[in-house]
């Protein structure tokens, strides 16, 4: 269940948020939705964050399509974006608006990462892949 509201942000926030879903090729609503969600819920839940594909789904897709998503990995400039902004953290030179764009790149990677392992597990639950060694 989800209610609908109306919030007045300021525009420099709107903006900020507009340059995140322009990033990750989501829609702004979708964005402020998963910052607030986020930064409201306990820590441990920030670990495994909710993916547009369920683990049950997996089962009724085609074996193209779970060996496709075996091989699944961020967009280069993504990648590319990521490390700066990790670079820079460690740094120590990470600029406060570079903040929440290290935080949404760092959510695409971690999606992405979990529906990989989802489809490897498939994969491998299949037959189509043999288990990756420990």
């Amino acid at each position: 269940m989800a209610t609908q509201i109306t919030l007045d942000l300021p525009d420099e926030v709107y903006k900020k948020a507009e340059h995140f879903a322009q990033l990750t090729n989501r829609n702004v609503a979708e964005i402020l939705t998963q910052v607030i969600t986020l930064s409201l819920s306990p820590i441990s839940s920030q670990s495994a964050p909710n993916d547009k594909l369920e683990i049950s789904s997996f089962a009724s897709l085609p074996d193209e399509e779970v060996i496709a998503l075996t091989e699944l990995q961020m967009e280069s400039e993504q990648d590319q974006r990521l490390s700066e902004l990790l670079y820079n953290q460690q740094a120590g030179i990470l600029a406060n608006t570079e903040h929440s764009e290290l935080l949404a790149l760092m959510q695409v990677y971690q999606e992405k990462l979990l529906l990989k392992a989802q489809a490897l597990r498939e994969a491998v639950q299949r037959g189509l892949r043999e288990p990756l060694d420990a």
